[in-house]
């Protein structure tokens, strides 16, 4: 029987991005970044199980809410950019977060809809700490199909 596994492939840290469609000054490349750098994480379900008498519906839903973490370093303009877009209007728009791998060999990039910072994580001032932790908000188109 021949060798069963196939390459794992690598993770590129250099490769993870933030780009804004109307705001490309706050756009996050890894310099900008923190190790913690970017996180994107799902809110609810992508498909709403409705139970039956004798099983169960499938609904599926046709967005989630995301929250895209930004561990921005303190230490550098684009901190501060942030700041000022918190201080002067929230709604961001659209965005393309790209993670840590090459497009053409692993997880493709996440189109975002209608985001907005939601907040700012705590901000340690000691002297000990770079980060400077952007929560954005905002959604993700799923189950195309339904719309067809």
């Amino acid at each position: 029987m021949a060798n069963q596994n196939i390459p794992q492939g690598t993770l590129n840290r250099l490769k993870a991005s933030v780009v804004w469609r109307d705001f490309p000054q706050l756009n996050v490349t890894p310099p900008y970044l923190g190790k913690e750098a970017i996180r994107l994480a799902f809110e609810g379900t992508a498909t709403l199980p409705i139970n039956t008498m004798t099983g169960a519906v499938m609904s599926p839903e046709p967005y989630q809410v995301v929250r895209l973490t930004m561990s921005l370093l303190k230490s550098q303009f684009l901190a501060d950019a942030y700041k000022a877009q918190m201080e002067l209007n929230t709604l961001l728009g659209d965005a393309t977060v790209r993670p840590d791998v090459a497009e053409s060999r692993g997880l493709g990039p996440y189109q975002l809809t209608n985001c907005a910072i939601e907040s700012v994580g705590e901000l340690q001032f000691s002297g000990e700490s770079a980060a400077y932790p952007v929560v954005c908000v905002g959604y993700y188109n799923i189950n195309a199909a339904l719309w067809n």
